[in-house]
């Protein structure tokens, strides 16, 4: 017997605490992380118990009308679970959350799933689970991702624009200056692709306190100016380039590219998997060819993240 209950913040503690434990959790579901943002959405989280009453999974999620969102806050989402659950098990959870919403007046489920990489351990039995209960796959972004232990070699291209940077003097650093860096990412957003940050300045600032050890920003400077630089989400196997910016004298001297190749080559270089995230637009539909090249251009290649909507 499985029961579905909704999220209340007194389970704040509890739901941190199986977050850390699960086998396909990060930090992004941490409440201090999902809630910076509450007042944009309306939390309908759900926690599931067993019949000993022992949590087994978290689905951090979101209502608009009659309708429950993987959170549309997060960039993945599904069910968090346990290492203890096993394929029938998360049937059965797929089974109990759907008479939860029905009986809630919830008549559609949107599901992201939690891509591979991010997995502590294999954790696709929600896949399944869509699957056996007839959900349609209506989204499918494309990541790029760097298999850190065996990773490609850079592409020439790629490789002389570092060796540019080099020649030109320009340094890479851990940094805290998130103002400055936001002006740049900021102007080269607007100017690009005309549009914004995802993350306010102060959003940003709050989170990566809240979160020192998973939110850093690495810069390019030459002379203390900032040229270039990344905002990193980091987990336990992967590291995310969740903002990346070049400024125009950036990219005429390569410093981006030598930002990259540091994290890959020193920083990051224990982790399995440097992921740059999509380079895609319109549901999935339309892929930005200059920029997933430039993101393969360092041996990066393909992990979809997929969307499924689930009748109730």
């Amino acid at each position: 017997m499985v029961i579905v209950q909704k999220y209340k913040s007194e389970d704040k503690s509890l739901w941190d605490q199986f977050v850390q434990k699960s086998k396909n959790g990060t930090f992004l579901f941490f409440r201090d992380y999902m809630e910076y943002h509450e007042k944009r959405f309306q939390d309908y989280s759900l926690l599931i118990y067993d019949e000993k009453r022992q949590l087994i999974a978290l689905f951090p999620a979101n209502k608009k009308d009659n309708i429950i969102y993987s959170h549309e806050g997060l960039t993945f989402g599904g069910f968090i679970v346990g290492n203890k659950v096993t394929t029938e098990i998360v049937l059965s959870i797929f089974c109990e959350t759907k008479n939860f919403l029905k009986k809630n007046n919830i008549n559609k489920m949107i599901y992201k799933c939690i891509p591979f990489i991010y997995h502590k351990y294999p954790a696709e039995e929600d896949q399944y689970a869509l699957f056996v209960n007839d959900a349609c796959l209506v989204r499918r972004d494309v990541s790029t991702a760097i298999y850190l232990p065996e990773r490609y070699a850079y592409q020439e291209r790629r490789m002389r624009a570092v060796k540019k940077a080099i020649k030109h003097g320009v340094k890479v650093k851990k940094s805290e200056d998130y103002n400055a860096f936001w002006q740049v990412l900021t102007e080269v957003l607007y100017s690009q692709h005309n549009t914004t940050p995802v993350h306010s300045i102060d959003e940003i600032i709050l989170l990566a306190k809240r979160f020192k050890d998973n939110i850093k920003l690495y810069i390019a400077t030459l002379d203390e100016r900032i040229l270039a630089g990344t905002v990193i989400f980091e987990n336990d196997k992967v590291a995310h380039t969740q903002y990346l910016a070049n400024s125009e004298e950036g990219r005429s001297t390569g410093a981006l590219d030598l930002v990259i190749h540091y994290l890959v080559t020193e920083v990051y270089k224990d982790k399995i998997y440097f992921d740059f995230g999509i380079s895609n637009e319109k549901q999935g539909r339309f892929l930005n060819t200059g920029l997933i090249a430039q993101k393969e251009g360092f041996g990066a290649r393909a992990v979809v993240h997929d969307f499924y909507s689930l009748d109730i």
